[in-house]
């Protein structure tokens, strides 16, 4: 597959008007944070490993499940293939009983979708979760709003920071980049949406502090789903 990396040069923008929104999902659409923990942490255990607080999991999770198992997994088994191996199977087994146990979509996301679906946007997911699970989480969770699109981690295709991801979904548009929200909790997602040339949503109900996402280069931070709203009718 051949992309296109001539979006990762940050372009001035002539507001053409937004016609699409790309959401990350764990810390942006949902707050996945103690279901992710307590699957990682069984995990742990099962392989006698320390476990940590569900609160330090805000710092382990945003950048996919391998580099979630290198933050979580003793500095001495760093190069161990076997426990690296095992640890993954486990965590998938754990979490694929406890994905949904206390998952839920944050104070606001319902009532920002439902206007978004009635502006017509086009609407997407793009996330370093595990694709299946992405994809799990939206058909169960979100299956009240239509998204034209669900991108989750898979091997064929470089995670975020990298925009691949992001262009491969806006090319499927047929859009610019600068038609194009990205909502996003993490700098990981920020380098994302101005790497793929969009407007990039810092937003601090999620996972990080604000800091770190205008450390990232947001283009605005949000407080509240519906804070959004003014960009969209200034």
């Amino acid at each position: 597959m051949r992309y296109d990396f001539g979006s990762w040069r940050i372009q001035e923008r002539e507001h053409m008007g937004f016609q699409g929104a790309i959401f990350d999902m764990d810390g942006t659409l949902l707050d996945t944070l103690t279901d992710i923990a307590e699957a990682a942490n069984d995990a742990l255990a099962e392989l006698k490993f320390p476990t940590f607080p569900v609160e330090d999991y805000r710092y382990f999770v945003g950048d996919g499940v391998k580099v979630l198992m290198a933050r979580l997994l003793p500095q001495e088994f760093e190069q161990n293939e076997e426990v690296h191996e095992k640890f993954l199977q486990l965590y998938s087994k754990y979490y694929s009983q406890k994905w949904n146990q206390n998952t839920q979509p944050y104070r606001g996301i319902p009532e920002l979708l439902n206007i978004l679906q009635q502006k017509n946007f086009r609407l997407g997911i793009l996330s370093n979760k595990p694709h299946a699970f992405t994809v799990k989480c939206a058909e169960k969770i979100l299956a009240d709003w239509k998204f034209d699109f669900i991108l989750g981690q898979k091997d064929e295709i470089p995670r975020k920071p990298d925009p691949a991801g992001a262009i491969i979904i806006r090319d499927a548009w047929s859009l610019s980049s600068s038609e194009i929200l990205y909502f996003g909790d993490t700098g990981t997602d920020m380098l994302t949406a101005k790497r793929a040339g969009f407007y990039a949503l810092g937003v601090t109900w999620g996972f990080r502090p604000e800091d770190e996402l205008r450390e990232a280069g947001a283009d605005l931070i949000i407080h509240h789903p519906l804070d959004v709203l003014s960009l969209l009718d200034s």
